[in-house]
């Protein structure tokens, strides 16, 4: 990475920081970049965060050798980088505001329909801000939800690599099908991150379908210092009928707080003549106004708040706020979940349960038992086939790459309704069980 610096040294000199390990240096190339935005010395700067100085020198002796790499599945990373979920569950928290697609689907203008709309993709970023690490889904995995909103909710693991996750997601307003590939990019002391994603919601009301693309995500002090994580670029959602569109550009982070985390963009016809104006911080709020075909507010018009960031818990060890919880709650899974789901991994389980001694163990028990299914597979020439959604010949260009598709095969609600008419829904399964081959079948 290319360090930057300040007269008289201040945040960004970091290069040349003093600091009590590495003969008193930071590694060359490594930058450090105050979450505060402020003036504070990158020294002391640095040796915030979750490591100890130590383990600071013996994890980026590691990562150095990855830089320039994607590094999504590397499993090496500290536990204390970890939170007690899956990649499967931290998707499921775009739920979290799913009211504003019921909005959109009730909204008889167009344009609005794209506020509403576009607020919901933006404000799931809020859920994705947390600098911990989700643990990696098994190939097969599953994550349900049910009980919010009439919502019922079904991701899947659809390919290990590259990895894949398939979600569908629908009530009486609105569908929403997803796939989503993540990939990275380690720079040093941060991490690029491209979410190659296909999103289509359709409101039912009308049959209105509207497809999302997300902006580019970046983690700064990856080792060295405080973590945090900004988005930059362009959200943008396209009515695929009209063509109308909406822009949302996340301002790049700058060298001070005030800036940081704003977002700013319009509704357009298919014209490309502006129609409402957006604005706010992902962090915090998003307010609309209507705006003449110069892009000026209208006279007579003023700001209305549309999201805004609810209350979260206080001191929460993971960030999360409290629908995160419920993500992660028993109480919104089916009656009779699958044994595939997320919320059943041993090793996600033991850390949610602070049995740090366990957590390492069942997180490579079940790398190996994948390992293995893996090899197995090859050898009989099978080939892995999900069981909630189909690969479909489509692949979609995103900004960040070609994304498969896996389009949703409805078998989830054949096997919901099977499992209803049977009376089978009072017996939770208690192991966890992704997998393709039985035990006895590995050898």
């Amino acid at each position: 990475m290319t360090s930057k610096s300040s007269n008289g040294g201040g945040l960004f000199s970091s290069i040349k920081s003093s600091l009590l390990w590495n003969n008193g240096k930071l590694p060359q190339g490594v930058e450090v970049i105050s979450p505060e935005g402020d003036t504070a010395d990158a020294a002391p700067e640095a040796t915030k965060g979750r490591l100890k100085p130590e383990e600071r020198v013996g994890l980026w002796n590691m990562m150095k050798k990855h830089i320039g790499m994607d590094i999504t599945y590397l499993g090496f990373l500290p536990i204390s980088f970890l939170e007690p979920r899956s990649q499967l569950q931290r998707g499921a928290e775009s739920m979290e505001y799913s009211h504003l697609l019921d909005q959109a689907n009730e909204c008889d203008d167009p344009y609005m329909q794209l506020v509403y709309a576009s607020s919901w993709s933006m404000s799931f970023l809020y859920a994705i801000r947390r600098t911990f690490k989700t643990f990696n889904p098994i190939l097969g995995e599953t994550c349900e939800f049910v009980n919010h909103n009439g919502i019922t909710y079904i991701g899947e693991q659809v390919s290990h690599h590259p990895p894949i996750e398939a979600v569908h997601a629908e009530n009486e307003h609105f569908m929403l099908d997803s796939t989503t590939s993540l990939r990275t990019k380690l720079l040093g002391n941060s991490l690029d991150v491209y979410v190659g994603t296909s999103t289509h919601i359709t409101l039912k009301r009308d049959g209105v379908v509207l497809e999302c693309t997300p902006p580019q995500a970046k983690l700064y002090n990856l080792i060295f210092g405080r973590m945090w994580i900004s988005f930059c670029g362009n959200l943008t959602l396209t009515n695929l009928a009209t063509g109308d569109y909406v822009v949302l550009r996340f301002q790049p982070s700058g060298w001070f707080s005030g800036d940081r985390f704003e977002v700013d963009g319009c509704v357009y016809n298919s014209n490309k003549e502006p129609k409402i104006l957006m604005s706010g911080k992902w962090t915090k709020s998003m307010s609309y106004q209507p705006c003449d075909k110069e892009g000026k507010p209208l006279p007579g018009t003023e700001l209305q708040e549309i999201w805004r960031v609810p209350d979260i818990p206080v001191k929460d060890k993971y960030h999360f706020t409290y629908f995160a919880h419920k993500v992660n709650s028993f109480d919104t899974a089916p009656k009779r979940m699958l044994a595939s789901d997320s919320r059943l991994r041993p090793d996600r389980y033991a850390l949610e349960k602070g049995d740090l001694s366990k957590v390492s163990h069942e997180k490579n028990s079940l790398e190996v038992r994948q390992r293995k299914e893996r090899i197995k597979r090859e050898a009989n020439g099978d080939k892995f086939t999900p069981k909630w959604f189909d690969l479909a010949k489509q692949v979609v260009s995103t900004p960040y790459g070609d994304t498969q598709i896996y389009k949703y095969n409805g078998m989830y609600d054949e096997h919901m309704a099977t499992m209803i008419s049977t009376g089978e829904v009072d017996v939770q399964p208690t192991e966890f069980n992704p997998w393709q081959y039985g035990q006895e079948k590995l050898g």
